[in-house]
């Protein structure tokens, strides 16, 4: 677990934009060492600009690095690269995503591949490559202290209909999530995990969802209009966000919610699975937007 984080070292992943961009700054206002992680070069150099001022002024440092997390050989190629500068991360933001939605039987395998390579391999390759150094740290440090959070979805605790290849990715990432802070329990008091569930935030993740979507369905088309509608109203900022992600490292709280009063919705499905019933309908507390998605499906059936 990770109770300070004054001259820590974090490794965020998607650095560049939305959640990614607003952890950067809180990390570096709270005097962290940075290396953040993007596939673009060029908005990591805006990054660059936003954040140098504010590490200078803790005596904080950050190093910037082009790679793609769905990508196992560039990932260990980046630890190679850190652990030779003698760096290893204390909290590991395993953050880069994409979006993808439509019904679920349109999906082409490459849908499916450029969805599920970067929302949970790009966990898995994170995972996989930075836990074994951080537990190195560990054990020649009995000071040392470290934590990883993984951001999925509240998209992983429930299953909204047109978006099946997002669901599916961001509920693996939970599972992964909730079996890596078991298996930390098992080997180390030192390191620790969360996983983050946002609802609706104004970031710009829905911009990747044409790029996830290579042949567009009508029902593609559909879901990222709603997207782009639910996404563009969200009340609740990514700065404020990536407050109560690092209040929750500190607290070493395990389920980080941006929307908590979405849980009603959590409960009932779990209520579901136990009652051995139909999932519950999604839209009973917004009737609205299931008449409105089924109109416009069924259209799309009909013309």
């Amino acid at each position: 677990m990770l109770k300070e984080f004054r001259q820590k070292t974090a490794l965020i992943t998607g650095a560049a934009s939305g959640l990614g961009l607003e952890f950067a700054l809180l990390a570096a206002e709270y005097g962290m060492n940075l290396l953040l992680v993007d596939i673009n070069p060029q908005a990591l150099e805006v990054v660059r600009q936003r954040v140098q001022e504010l590490t200078k002024r803790n005596g904080a440092s950050c190093n910037y690095f082009v790679a793609d997390v769905s990508d196992p050989v560039a990932m260990t190629s980046l630890a190679e690269r850190i652990q030779a500068e003698h760096i290893i991360p204390n909290l590991l933001m395993n953050n880069a995503g994409v979006v993808g939605g439509g019904l679920i039987w349109e999906h082409t395998t490459q849908e499916w591949e450029r969805v599920l390579k970067v929302n949970l391999w790009g966990v898995i390759n994170g995972v996989s490559v930075f836990t074994p150094l951080m537990l190195e740290e560990a054990k020649k440090d009995s000071n040392w202290q470290g934590h990883i959070v993984n951001t999925s979805s509240m998209a992983g605790l429930l299953t909204p209909p047109n978006m099946g290849i997002y669901n599916v990715s961001k509920h693996a990432v939970v599972a992964l999530t909730e079996t890596l802070y078991q298996d930390l329990r098992l080997v180390s008091s030192q390191l620790s995990a969360s996983v983050l569930c946002p609802y609706f935030v104004p970031t710009a993740i829905n911009q990747s969802f044409q790029e996830a979507s290579l042949n567009t369905t009508r029902s593609q088309i559909i879901s990222k209009q709603m997207l782009d509608k639910a996404v563009g109203s969200g009340k609740v900022s990514a700065q404020e966000v990536a407050l109560k992600v690092f209040e929750a490292i500190a607290l070493d709280q395990f389920y980080i919610f941006s929307h908590p009063q979405a849980l009603g919705n959590v409960q009932k499905r779990m209520q579901s699975i136990l009652d051995n019933i139909q999932p519950p309908d999604p839209f009973a507390s917004r009737p609205e937007l299931g008449v409105e998605l089924r109109r416009a499906l069924q259209m799309l059936e009909s013309g």
